[in-house]
């Protein structure tokens, strides 16, 4: 029984010289990841035009993907570096709470965003008198608690494990895996993180997919200018959606596979798309997509250079 204080990243090991360059590819990209997310928030931010609810939860979008990313990259590139890939039990804790609250805020927003496409397309008339400021922040409020909640939860009764062994084959702290090092059979946990899972990805992922298809039957019935205006805003959501969906689809599959099963290079990037993908994918959609964040965001680009 190893009751030790630290985890051990196994993918580390062997890297050679390939870890030099895997580091200038991770260090780029996250400064790029960053300075995407950041123009996006400034820009909203800085543009009184924006200041809708549309808009407050794409900027909500990207402060999830520098939340998220905060926790994932900074430790990646130090371990990159370091020729020991160890990690205290605390920090790797921490590190558990702050990416699947990530993962569970991204899947809440993109619930909201859905809710408030859905009551702007299908009660136009009585939108403002159901998306005021005061229900936006409750719901905005609602979104940020629960998966904190929820997750802190799972992540205190990780903590209280009796751990026999302490090798973790990812490049990140992952509840599951840290699960299956326990002493003792763990069925409360696995039940109380299937719950999480239903309560904050699929019941979210259901509305969601309810309010497309309502929003899909109203455009049909609708004129084909008000229709196209729909989809204008509601494409960008959708890609969005169907690849974060995808990533965690992905995640949630991979890690119940014995280690060794897959090849390790498929393992690693399909088990991170979740983390890459999207914090990039985000800020270009709504960049590209709509005209008054472009304008706000090509300023913003002119002016950090």
């Amino acid at each position: 029984m190893d009751n030790g204080t630290y985890f051990y990243f196994m993918l580390f090991e062997n890297l050679g010289h390939m870890r030099y360059i895997f580091f200038s590819l991770a260090f780029i990209y996250y400064c790029v990841v960053l300075c995407l997310n950041v123009l996006i928030v400034l820009a909203i931010r800085q543009e009184r035009t924006l200041h809708q609810p549309m808009y407050i939860l794409i900027a909500c979008l990207s402060i999830n993907s520098l939340y998220g990313t905060a926790a994932f990259f900074p430790r990646l590139l130090s371990d990159l570096l370091s020729d020991t890939h160890t990690i205290s039990r605390e920090t790797c804790y921490l590190q558990v709470l702050v990416i699947y609250t990530y993962a569970s805020y991204e899947f809440t927003i993109l619930t909201l965003m859905a809710f408030d496409r859905l009551v702007a397309i299908s009660k136009p008339l009585q939108y403002h008198n159901i998306i005021t400021p005061r229900s936006l922040t409750v719901l905005m409020v609602i979104n940020w608690t629960y998966p904190l909640i929820m997750v802190g939860i799972a992540s205190i009764l990780t903590a209280r494990l009796t751990i026999c062994g302490n090798k973790l084959y990812k490049v990140y702290c992952h509840n599951y895996d840290i699960v299956k090092l326990s002493c003792v059979r763990n069925t409360v946990i696995n039940i109380y993180g299937l719950f999480v899972t239903i309560t904050t990805v699929f019941i979210p992922l259901i509305f969601i997919f309810y309010s497309y298809v309502k929003i899909l039957i109203v455009c049909k019935r609708s004129s084909p200018e008000f229709r196209s205006k729909a989809y204008q805003t509601c494409v960008p959501h959708m890609v969005i959606l169907f690849n974060f969906s995808i990533a965690i689809f992905c995640e949630l599959t991979l890690s119940r596979f014995v280690d060794g099963e897959l090849p390790t290079t498929l393992t690693v990037v399909l088990s991170l798309n979740f983390l890459i993908i999207p914090p990039f994918l985000n800020p270009v959609v709504y960049g590209l997509n709509f005209p008054d964040i472009r304008k706000n965001f090509i300023c913003h680009r002119k002016a950090l250079w």
